[in-house]
């Protein structure tokens, strides 16, 4: 028998689809760990963080709903005898989970911010979230019924609760206004992007929303970061509250955290398409007609026409 030489050398074997070998997918890993590590950098203060994870806060939400409005997101045959136990067991379970995602929010802060560990200020900011849960819930209960009574094609509570995408957003955003408020920015604007991808609303976190708040419709409504909002406004489709301009520093960086966005006072009513911008007042009572466009403050009473593009006091 003849020898064989060389048997056991291989040829380069085929890489993923789209590349022919893999040493040129090696060259794309390496070309990506330049970029990542060299050349476009960009990871907080050039370190590796945990990151609060989106995943688990789609989780956390569905146990705080749950927890919120139990025979509706929980389960649907409890009792009186067993509502009590499934929402402290989920409460147990969800806090728990929501501690973890705040640790990892709270090493984004700037350094010499707080003195306690992550994990301590985590537990802290946690508890005082919970602690504001009941009074949560009783002004998403009012939410509920300025929603009920605002739409004739409201048929019940619960269709709006489980239903209504304004409804939905508004629970987002009174859970993720909390956390913001408490300490926990990163976190809080995860569930207010989870709730924009589900419903096409988006409400920076940070936005004051007063009582009896209703979205009618709601497909793409967005209200910015400082704005605010009275009791028993209604706001419908393609609605935006957000800025005219943005103040720069000496260097060209715009400057964060300024009041940008509209005040919006009690009882207004915001039809669709509407765009109101700036640090301006539309006044209680007043009426702003479809695709107006407003960038100067209203008194009360007001009602703004977009077909004749005028004031009028009524």
């Amino acid at each position: 028998m003849g020898s064989i030489t060389g048997g056991n050398r291989q040829k380069p074997g085929p890489g993923p689809a789209g590349l022919s070998t893999q040493a040129e997918l090696a060259d794309v890993v390496a070309g990506l760990r330049l970029s990542r590590e060299v050349t476009h950098k960009i990871r907080h203060r050039g370190l590796l963080r945990e990151l609060p994870s989106r995943a688990a806060l789609e989780k956390i939400r569905d146990g705080l709903m749950a927890a919120l409005f139990p025979s509706h997101y929980g389960c649907p045959d409890l009792t009186d005898e067993t509502i009590d136990y499934f929402v402290g067991h989920t409460l147990a379970q969800v806090l728990t989970a929501l501690a973890e995602q705040v640790r990892r929010d709270l090493l984004f802060l700037p350094p010499g911010q707080n003195d306690l560990p992550a994990a301590a200020h985590a537990a802290i900011i946690v508890r005082g979230f919970a602690a504001q849960l009941p009074e949560l819930r009783g002004l998403l209960a009012d939410d509920l019924t300025a929603a009920y009574q605002g739409d004739p094609a409201a048929s019940s509570i619960a269709e709006v609760l489980i239903a209504y995408p304004g409804m939905r957003a508004i629970i987002h955003h009174r859970l993720a206004h909390v956390l913001h408020g408490l300490g926990a920015p990163l976190v809080a604007r995860l569930l207010a992007s989870i709730s924009q991808a589900e419903t096409g609303i988006d409400i920076h976190p940070q936005a004051q929303i007063g009582p009896r708040f209703f979205i009618d419709h709601g497909t793409g409504v967005v209200i910015g970061q400082t704005a605010i909002i009275g009791e028993n406004v209604r706001l419908y489709q393609h609605v935006t509250l957000g800025a005219k301009r943005f103040t720069e520093d000496e260097n060209g960086v715009l400057i964060k955290g300024e009041p940008r966005h509209p005040i919006i006072e009690d009882h207004v009513v915001i039809y669709a398409g509407a765009t109101v911008l700036g640090r301006i007042t539309v006044g209680r009572g007043s009426t702003i007609g479809g695709n107006v466009w407003l960038t100067q403050s209203v008194p009360p009473g007001s009602f703004i026409s977009q077909a004749q593009n005028r004031l009028t006091e009524v």
